[in-house]
């Protein structure tokens, strides 16, 4: 976790996603729907199946969870190789009604594509970390490079990786 080479953490499946803007949609089926049309996807994770997966989560429970963040992703893993799983923060053209809890419109999706049950709660449990952070969220809302959020995420876990070894 501690360089840019390491693809584990939050900041190396964001530099295998990506960050996206301007993503298109007035609901999140359309925004989901346009996001998948323009991102690249390993093999394994065909856009038809990873769409239903992702609408499928959906229509259980929005996954918005609030300060204009939702965090769509599928109940169970699409991509069987670690090297495959990747998140992807979408910057959407305009904000959206997601049904968040707090009524907010959300203006960023954070897609997270894990290959295993246990990586699917480590990034969310990590993505919900951040974005619990007033600091983290400023750069969503401010719509910051990828380089930026890549930094600030590496940067914590550099220190949670030195409080563990500790």
């Amino acid at each position: 976790m501690d360089n840019q080479n390491n693809k584990s953490g939050l900041a190396g499946l964001i530099q295998k996603g990506g960050v996206f803007a301007g993503i298109p949609g007035t609901n999140p089926r359309e925004v989901l729907t346009s996001l998948l049309e323009i991102i690249p996807l390993p093999a394994s994770a065909p856009r038809g199946e990873l769409l239903k997966a992702v609408l499928e989560r959906e229509a259980l429970m929005s996954t918005a969870i609030g300060c204009g963040i939702a965090l769509p992703h599928p109940r169970n893993p699409l991509v069987s190789r670690d090297e495959e799983q990747f998140l992807i923060i979408a910057f959407l053209k305009n904000p959206v009604d997601w049904r968040a809890l707090d009524s907010l419109p959300v203006h960023t999706a954070l897609l997270a594509v894990s290959s295993s049950p246990k990586q699917h709660l480590r990034t969310l449990s990590e993505i919900n970390f951040f974005c619990q952070q007033e600091s983290f969220r400023e750069l969503l809302v401010k719509r910051s490079p990828q380089e930026r959020i890549i930094k600030v995420i590496q940067e914590a876990e550099r220190a949670w990786k030195s409080t563990t070894l500790s």
